[in-house]
């Protein structure tokens, strides 16, 4: 296992499979050479609101959030795959690392990404990559993007994890 993945995702750990783990360290080693980036700490979690709160802050926290959730719905008698929750956690912005480039020192939409959405792009290299149908599934459809399609269980949950984050960090924006 890469612990240079392990230290920026410690929940890589959690991953009880070890090929679905590897191949989703595959995928950030991927899309970092893809989108040019050199350090994750570099890229804000979204262009649309104003915070010091970074992508892998965003995608921690969402994806702790999720392994809550779906514990709890596995309580509840609910089948939840918790690798493939995990697994989509962490990489459900991983095309953010393509939608996004530097320009002038200042991170923007790439011409890549005026043309393809991060959840199609990530969904794009994880199904690349092999991993399996749900992780594909809950990258995919995590923003507006699975509106109108249908979500697996883990993919609601990584959804309504992302949105809640995303809202209530603009929230905190307009208070401050």
């Amino acid at each position: 296992m890469s612990h240079h993945w392990v230290e920026i995702f410690p929940e890589l750990e959690l991953i009880q499979d070890e090929d679905i783990r590897g191949k989703v360290m595959d995928v950030y080693d991927q899309a970092m050479k893809e989108g040019g980036w050199t350090d994750l700490k570099s890229i804000p979690f979204s262009l649309l609101v104003e915070t010091e709160l970074g992508y892998v802050d965003h995608v921690r926290a969402v994806t702790k959030m999720a392994i809550e959730s779906g514990k709890i719905m596995k309580e509840g008698g609910f089948e939840i795959d918790m690798d493939a929750l995990i697994a989509g956690g962490l990489l459900h912005d991983v095309g953010k690392l393509l939608e996004y480039t530097t320009k002038e020192g200042k991170v923007v939409k790439s011409e890549y990404g005026k043309h393809l959405r991060h959840p199609i792009s990530g969904a794009i290299l994880a199904k690349k990559f092999g991993l399996g149908d749900k992780v594909v599934n809950i990258i995919a459809g995590h923003s507006k993007e699975g509106d109108h399609g249908w979500r697996c269980n883990e993919a609601i949950i990584i959804h309504h994890a992302d949105f809640t984050y995303f809202h209530i960090v603009k929230a905190t924006q307009y208070s401050s």
